[in-house]
């Protein structure tokens, strides 16, 4: 197939992909020759007679796989935010083929005693040489046959079970969906986001993926309330048996490789480096969050005058939140329009910190009609990448917000980023887009993670941008959320949609009083998905779990964490992110970059907030390193200093 788009570079700005020209059709091909020819490299690679160097052996792996990189990343990008029966049957066979094409690499005996001849005196290549090392041993690159025989064969299993736990969740988000045939039962939604869910005579309210349904804070009906929460908690049940596997083969998988659990296997390369740093961590939040949330429930069931069910709370909390700070979420919606939020808010944000402008290229596409291409220069005017925005919910698109690489930023390949950011907002059927307070600040946390593959300036693309510690690349994320309700910014871009009047200062003021309020919940539901993660993957190997439904139960009562009312923001059977999100043992890594944020947000406030001399320090020291140095060095480096918890328990309200 010589008209295959991924056989050769894109000639498009920037090398994005040219979607318009990707058919279904092009990406097994494209697969089979990416593997093939990158296998083909890397045997060069091994098999070279030349006395291995930096340059022809390390050098020469980051520029192999060229095809297979194009293809994979714009694949996986697809399948994740416009996926079709097609490209599901396609993810199912690829994705074992690359287990094996991974492993057949990482366990090459002869590259293996290649790289571990290699010596360097260049700090940068040092770094990277050492992420080499460290890849293949933990890859099982130094077990005997056998026992990378048995590896072989678990990799490959996790795969193909990671992607039938992903597909089953996005088919059971449609086939789980809240179904009414009166518009009355939905009352308290507005009236346009009612006409959005009508289908065929009927209203269908899909799911997101968590528990707690963004539509219990407004459904007057306690019934409807209890059939939808019930709904959520309930999805995806075949997945229970999959997680058991997954965590029973991730428990072996971490003995042959030396560790006596998966979670010791997964922290000993992020920035915690032992599970007792995580739960020593995690020891000091529990108590007082489930303290906190213990009184929110008095108060709320003082507000309905009977114990409160978890498809209460949020209901109720709305109540109690009025009634305590004159306060209603729902009054901000008219002043938070989609495109005025991005282009007065987020990019203005941007604009006054690091000194960035953006420009929408109409004349560049994405792989769906909803996204939106946008030019990124620096002050100077040079050039410094593409932004892509794909905002909206759509069937076929997995739940949840992200952002990820379409191009890596290196000076290898002469390469500038290409980044995008994946939203889940509802498309009015008419009308602007009109955003929750929660959503804008989800909007700026995803940019955080734009602006840190925007910002890379590496050698290598193994370490571009976010190739960062699971535990330290939600930090930066984080740190961009402060400019939502910054003034300067909220001034900008928190506007009437109709009348283009700023949002009454006294809205803002409530908001900023209310902020604290339902803390304990908030912090409760995320430490319950956090420490049920922590449970399945301290398996110890060969501990058997004959029913995952009372695990998850006795994990929660065990960690202290289990209060009825308040759920885990995930159970088993939708935890995407511990099952096929790559953070297996891992979502304690949003606490744990928090605490680095707010040490920082502490640092931004000391140091006069939004100004252009703050940004730049910041995206010095930090942004533009990617993986090239030592993470925590990098922080250090910008707060001149070693992090401490103070900051983020007087923020969670837990001192």
């Amino acid at each position: 197939m010589a008209e295959n788009p991924f056989f050769a570079p894109s000639s498009l700005p920037y090398r994005l992909p040219p979607f318009d020209e990707i058919r279904e059709e092009h990406y097994l091909p494209a697969f089979e020759r990416g593997m093939a020819e990158h296998l083909a490299e890397v045997e060069a690679i091994a098999g070279s007679d030349e006395p291995p160097t930096f340059d022809n052996t390390i050098a020469a792996l980051e520029r192999s796989g060229r095809i297979l990189d194009r293809t994979a990343t714009v694949f996986f990008s697809v399948a994740a935010s416009n996926t079709s029966d097609t490209l599901m049957e396609i993810e199912k066979r690829v994705s074992p083929e690359l287990t094996r094409h991974s492993d057949a690499i990482r366990l090459d005996r002869a590259l293996w005693a290649r790289i571990k001849r290699v010596t360097t005196d260049d700090p940068e290549q040092a770094w990277l040489l050492e992420k080499y090392r460290e890849d293949f041993i933990r890859a099982g690159a130094d077990l005997t046959e056998p026992e990378q025989e048995r590896l072989r064969g678990l990799n490959e299993e996790l795969s193909r079970l990671s992607t039938e736990f992903s597909q089953n969740l996005l088919k059971a988000s449609t086939e789980s969906a809240l179904v009414v045939d009166d518009a009355a039962e939905l009352d308290g939604l507005d009236e346009a986001a009612i006409r959005s869910l009508e289908k065929n005579g009927r209203y269908v309210l899909p799911l997101l993926n968590i528990t707690n349904q963004p539509a219990l804070a407004q459904l007057t009906d306690r019934d409807v309330r209890r059939r939808l929460f019930e709904l959520s908690v309930g999805r995806a049940p075949v997945n229970f048996g999959l997680a058991v596997r997954m965590a029973t083969l991730r428990a072996e998988r971490a003995a042959l490789l030396g560790f006596p659990d998966h979670a010791s296997y997964v922290v000993a390369d992020q920035t915690a480096k032992t599970v007792a740093a995580v739960e020593e961590m995690l020891g000091q939040l529990v108590g007082p969050a489930v303290r906190n949330a213990k009184a929110e429930a008095e108060a709320l069931a003082g507000q309905a005058g009977f114990p409160i069910e978890p498809w209460d709370w949020s209901y109720y909390a709305e109540k109690v939140r009025r009634a305590r700070y004159d306060f209603d979420a729902d009054a901000m919606r008219p002043y938070f329009e989609l495109g005025r939020v991005f282009r007065d808010g987020v990019f203005e944000a941007a604009t006054r910190l690091y000194g960035v402008t953006f420009t929408e290229r109409p004349d560049l596409s994405g792989y769906h009609e909803d996204v939106r291409v946008f030019e990124v220069f620096d002050e100077d005017g040079s050039a410094l990448g593409l932004f892509l925005l794909d905002p909206y919910a759509r069937p076929g698109k997995r739940g949840g917000a992200w952002m990820n690489n379409l191009v890596d930023q290196s000076f290898l390949f002469g390469e500038k980023p290409v980044v995008m950011n994946n939203l889940n907002i509802t498309k009015p059927a008419e009308g602007p887009t009109l955003l929750s307070y929660d959503e804008v600040n989800t909007a700026f946390h995803e940019f955080g993670h734009a602006l840190h593959g925007l910002f890379s300036a590496v050698r290598f693309p193994r370490v571009s941008g976010t190739s960062v510690p699971r535990d330290f690349v939600e930090y930066p994320s984080q740190v961009n959320e402060m400019w939502v309700t910054w003034p300067e910014i909220l001034a900008s871009y928190a506007r009437h949609h109709e009348t283009g009047e700023p949002m009454p200062a006294e809205l803002v003021e409530k908001l900023k009083a209310a902020e604290r309020f339902n803390q304990g919940f908030r912090t409760v539901e995320y430490l319950a998905a956090t420490l049920l993660d922590w449970a399945w993957h301290r398996l110890a190997p060969g501990q058997e779990v004959p029913d995952a439904e009372a695990f998850e139960q006795a994990a929660l009562e065990a960690a202290g964490i289990a209060f009825p009312p308040v759920p885990p923001r995930y159970r088993t059977s939708y935890f995407m992110h511990i099952f096929s999100g790559g953070y297996s043992a891992g979502y304690y890594s949003y606490i744990w970059s928090e605490v680095l944020d707010a040490e920082s947000v502490e640092w931004f406030k000391e140091n006069g907030g939004l100004k252009r001399a703050n940004g730049d320090h910041f995206r010095r020291e930090l942004l533009s390193r990617g993986g090239s140095v030592d993470p925590l060095a990098s922080f250090r480096a910008f707060r001149g200093r070693e992090p401490g918890i103070g900051p983020l328990l007087e923020r969670r309200g837990l001192v």
